[in-house]
């Protein structure tokens, strides 16, 4: 486990909470928070519970929020507010609670304003191997976290960690959230948690979008969010330096990825459970 823990470089940043580190082996970090902001007041009901929690367990916490979906099955289905309003919420949202938050890009253009307010920037996973995107992202300086696209096997993100180191940025995380099996369905290779640490960055398990059920409505993604918790489980006892999680108040009226998401009120009960994990099975 020794040599294991020495594979990965530490990546750190400033947060209102004081400093966060990935890759050392002496603490998981979350990100979690609802999948999009649906109104300010879901949002900071869901990050007071989410700071009370992580604060009580000390686990460092990372607030995750996106401010547009642009990769919804449908154009049917809710995006969020638009990007300038969204993103002066979440500045809101973020001071309110005193926490760092995430969110995902989707085009170069929308980098620069990003960087402004989020301590993380994210990479979603069909976006993956998009340079001019990866490259923008990173000559911020923010942290960067590179969603391991469904269709990648997880050496291939050796290369694409690259164009972020290669921009004049190491502070890179990598993630893993499933591969495409066929149809409608997503699975997990645990070993690739090991072989992506191997390529010398911090691996992060999303526990979410690794239960989605690609387009199983018909004009939507289903999910399996009862699996939430084992895939947590099984990362953290593999060894990880992180855990993304989203989670709704209610997700059975939640406006994106409802069947996905961690039910609030069972947050304390999962996290705890992770924790416990972590310090038997710690890098």
């Amino acid at each position: 486990m020794t040599e294991f823990k020495s594979l990965a470089k530490t990546v750190s940043m400033d947060s209102p909470t004081g400093k966060i580190t990935w890759g050392d082996g002496k603490n998981f970090v979350l990100f979690a928070g609802p999948d999009i902001i649906e109104d300010e007041g879901m949002v900071i009901e869901t990050g007071k519970e989410l700071k009370r929690v992580t604060q009580s367990l000390g686990i460092p916490w990372i607030l995750k929020c996106s401010f547009d979906k642009a990769n919804r099955q449908s154009s049917k289905s809710f995006r969020g507010p638009g990007m300038s309003q969204a993103l002066k919420s979440l500045d809101k949202i973020k001071s309110e609670l005193g926490c760092a938050f995430l969110t995902d890009v989707h085009e170069t253009i929308q980098v620069e304003e990003t960087a402004k307010y989020a301590e993380v920037i994210q990479i979603p996973a069909f976006l993956s191997r998009q340079t001019d995107l990866l490259v923008a992202a990173a000559k911020t300086g923010r942290v960067i976290h590179i969603k391991k696209g469904q269709f990648l096997a997880p050496w291939d993100m050796k290369s694409i960690a690259q164009k972020a180191v290669q921009a004049g940025n190491d502070k890179v995380l990598l993630c893993e959230r499933g591969t495409t099996f066929g149809y409608n369905r997503l699975i997990n290779d645990m070993t690739g948690l090991v072989e992506m640490r191997n390529l010398g960055f911090p691996v992060i398990m999303d526990c979410t979008h690794s239960t989605q059920l690609p387009g199983a409505t018909g004009d939507s993604s289903g999910g399996r969010g009862e699996m939430v918790w084992p895939l947590g489980r099984a990362a953290m006892a593999i060894g990880v330096d992180g855990i993304f999680l989203e989670t709704h108040p209610n997700p059975e009226k939640a406006l994106c990825d409802g069947p996905t998401s961690l039910p609030l009120k069972n947050l304390e009960m999962v996290l705890k459970n992770l924790q416990n994990i972590f310090k038997t099975h710690s890098l």
